[in-house]
């Protein structure tokens, strides 16, 4: 039988709290509509609504227990609570309490003889980086780490609270907008290794140039464990500002990328729509692999990847053979087939994220694309966020690299949208709308059998539902979905 992830009476040492009822618990949930059977239920203060209005209907969905500061009136007696001052001080305790119980040291070693814990952050890359990592380590150990992007305040220390003891390899995503979150972070999740992907533009609304986004990702070294290594992107201008905050905290360096310097460094690669072929060597070892997701940006993902498995003590080669059945994250190159009169078009999901270097990568990488038949490359485009002063700018800018990657027809919705709509060459310049719902239904009627199509915007701009809307044009035909861009 299966040990509990925890047991009441442990979410009451770890928290300060009182138990009231005995329960074992097999896993943690903060919205009480996806409760599974045996989950903590911990009720979150919000802005919009207070989690503990929500008890009630956590424990019908079969919620093992509650983490509350408060018992529901709606709420009976019998079942089993944890009462805590403030549940969300309760939920960091809880992941502090997580990764302080499982078992490792302090220098990169075999799995077998204790946990490896990884942070990841960077201005783009981070969750296509996690993810790929959380992949080939399944491999070679028990792996756990973030779900979907749970790389703030709240998703970090519930994902560390979710973290079984029998870990061989944690794998942490940790974003940011502002300085001083990643600092908070990394000291609760204290990695063994830090990768900082790339630094670019991005969150520029709340810094003042793009040197102060390199030094608030460089606090993920704050946290990093004693004998821990930083894994940097040397092809990255901000490079050496970054090593040297790294060096403050006494990591050990390893740098990847095209930089004839980098320890794991690509030689070649050749891009296809579906893949990306590589040769790379990692510290001296030649070694050719293939990354089951296409794009330049995957590709050097994957440097990121085996720097770090390299790291924590695990097998390349094996790393090398599962980079091959990589696929993209939900709504970050998901790709479907949908059914139109006389064919299927061709719907790539990127609607998750968007900054100027991620459209810039994705327009690269659609371009490579060939439409079948009297299909078009288009892209339908929603706001890039958190820019700043220079958000019109950056958003016009992406104009050439539209034109430069053949895209035939580009659609937009958003205020600073506009500025690109504006800057497109008249043949390829689409409809545009003030938001995506009134430009969903003027897209869904102008897509034809073989066109190519990305959505891409940041998630503020909900280009998620202008996705929806599109995929319902058809079903997918069967063994017609692939995977595409990040």
């Amino acid at each position: 039988m299966m040990a509990p992830l925890w047991t009441t009476d442990e979410i009451a040492d770890a928290t300060g709290g009182h138990a009231r009822r005995a329960a074992a618990i097999s896993g943690v949930a903060i919205d009480g509509r996806s409760v599974g059977p045996g989950d903590l239920f911990v009720a979150l203060p919000g802005t919009v609504a207070d989690g503990h209005e929500f008890v009630a209907q956590a424990f019908a969905n079969g919620a093992a227990a509650a983490l509350v500061s408060r018992r529901p009136p709606d709420v009976s007696e019998a079942v089993p609570l944890v009462h805590v001052p403030d549940t969300m001080k309760a939920l960091e305790a809880l992941g502090i309490a997580a990764r302080a119980r499982i078992p490792g040291g302090t220098a990169p070693i075999a799995p077998a003889d204790g946990a490896r814990i990884i942070a990841v952050t960077g201005s783009v890359g981070k969750t296509g980086t996690r993810t790929a990592l959380e992949h080939v380590l399944a491999a070679q150990g028990h792996t756990h780490g973030s779900k979907a992007s749970f790389n703030n305040h709240v998703g970090v220390p519930l994902s560390l609270a979710r973290m079984p003891t029998n870990t061989h390899f944690g794998v942490f995503e940790m974003g940011m907008n502002h300085a001083g979150e990643i600092a908070r972070l990394t000291t609760m999740v204290r990695p063994h290794v830090a990768i900082v992907t790339t630094i670019e533009a991005v969150h520029l609304e709340f810094f003042s140039s793009v040197e102060e986004i390199a030094d608030a990702k460089a606090e993920i070294f704050m946290g990093l464990e004693p004998g821990g290594v930083a894994i940097l992107n040397r092809d990255n201008a901000h490079f050496d500002r970054i090593a040297a905050a790294a060096r403050v905290h006494g990591a050990r360096i390893v740098t990847f990328g095209s930089d004839p310097q980098s320890d794991v460094r690509l030689i070649d690669s050749a891009l296809t729509p579906n893949c990306s072929c590589v040769s790379a060597e990692v510290h001296g070892m030649r070694l050719a692999y293939k990354v089951g997701a296409p794009g330049k940006h995957w590709i050097m993902n994957s440097l990121a990847v085996l720097a770090a498995v390299e790291a924590v003590g695990g097998d390349i080669s094996l790393a090398g053979l599962a980079l091959a059945s990589v696929e993209s994250p939900e709504g970050r190159g998901k790709t479907r087939a949908i059914s139109v009169a006389g064919g299927v078009f061709t719907l790539i999901d990127e609607s998750y994220n968007a900054s100027p270097a991620s459209m810039r990568a994705t327009f690269d990488t659609v371009g490579r694309i060939t439409p079948e038949g009297r299909g078009r490359r288009i892209a339908i485009l929603g706001d890039m966020r958190e820019l700043g002063p220079t958000a019109p700018d950056l958003h016009a800018s992406l104009a050439t690299a539209l034109t430069d990657a053949h895209f035939d027809l580009v659609f937009t919705a958003g205020s600073n949208m506009a500025y690109l709509h504006d800057a497109l060459p008249p043949l390829i310049r689409g409809l545009h709308a003030a938001t995506s719902a009134e430009l969903a239904p003027l897209v869904a009627g102008a897509l034809r059998a073989g066109d190519v199509v990305v959505v891409k915007g940041s998630l503020g701009s909900r280009m998620g539902p202008l996705v929806d809307v599109l995929a319902k044009a058809g079903a997918p035909p069967a063994g017609t979905a692939t995977e595409a861009v990040e």
